[in-house]
């Protein structure tokens, strides 16, 4: 058995009742997102267990083979073409389900597990989220997409069919064009999800306006 990603945990109270697990982007670490916690402002809510795991390092073929932290290899960043790895990508939604797991360990059950992420962790939300066999409390995907719709198609979970999904993307992102969140976003409508729509005049990157909508979808799901 593989060893539990590592993590830093952050709690915005003791003895949380709900869990977010915020995966980073490609080359990033769990360090990326800790500074959105205390943005969030979500002191008078119930108390919420912040996760940002680690991804293991691996060289990413469309970035020459570089070694870097990754949820699952890029075989080509051709625009809204690009190839991944299905085999890596199912193999670290099998790690966020041991966080899961994790979390159900120390009191929280998975209908108060948020599973997050910004860029390719966005791209893990959407696949982990909507595969998972028991029910979630909500996805949040930042300057994400779907990297393989026909992954999803082939596991999806009829337990996370109502899971409601918060989306945002920049306009003028260089990195993962806006025309790839769209697709992600139009495969969750037309499948039935509630997502929830966000764009920004921003590059590939969050703004103020991004994390106070956030801070609105989310707040409403911890009984705000």
């Amino acid at each position: 058995m593989t060893a539990l990603l590592t993590t830093i945990d952050v709690e915005t109270a003791p003895n949380p009742e709900f869990a977010v697990i915020l995966m980073h982007g490609l080359g990033a670490d769990a360090n990326d997102f800790i500074p959105l916690v205390p943005e969030l402002r979500l002191g008078d809510l119930p108390a919420v267990r912040f996760v940002f795991p680690n991804a293991t390092e691996m060289p990413v073929t469309g970035n020459n083979g570089y070694v870097m932290r990754a949820w699952y290899d890029i075989l080509s960043f051709e625009g809204v073409n690009r190839r991944v790895d299905e085999a890596g990508l199912k193999a670290s939604c099998e790690r966020i389900r041991e966080l899961i797991a994790r979390e159900n360990e120390r009191g929280i059950p998975t209908s108060k597990i948020f599973l997050a992420g910004f860029s390719q962790g966005g791209a893990m939300t959407y696949t982990a989220g909507l595969t998972h066999p028991e029910k979630l409390a909500g996805l949040i995907v930042l300057s994400g997409y779907v990297p393989s719709p026909g992954l999803i198609d082939a596991a999806f979970s009829e337990a996370n069919r109502d899971t409601p999904i918060f989306a945002a993307h920049g306009t003028q992102d260089p990195v993962l064009p806006i025309e790839l969140a769209v697709q992600g976003r139009d495969f969750a409508l037309a499948h039935g999800f509630k997502l929830e729509w966000h764009t920004y005049p921003m590059q590939h990157s969050v703004c103020a306006e991004e994390i106070e909508a956030l801070r609105v979808w989310l707040g409403a799901r911890l009984g705000g």
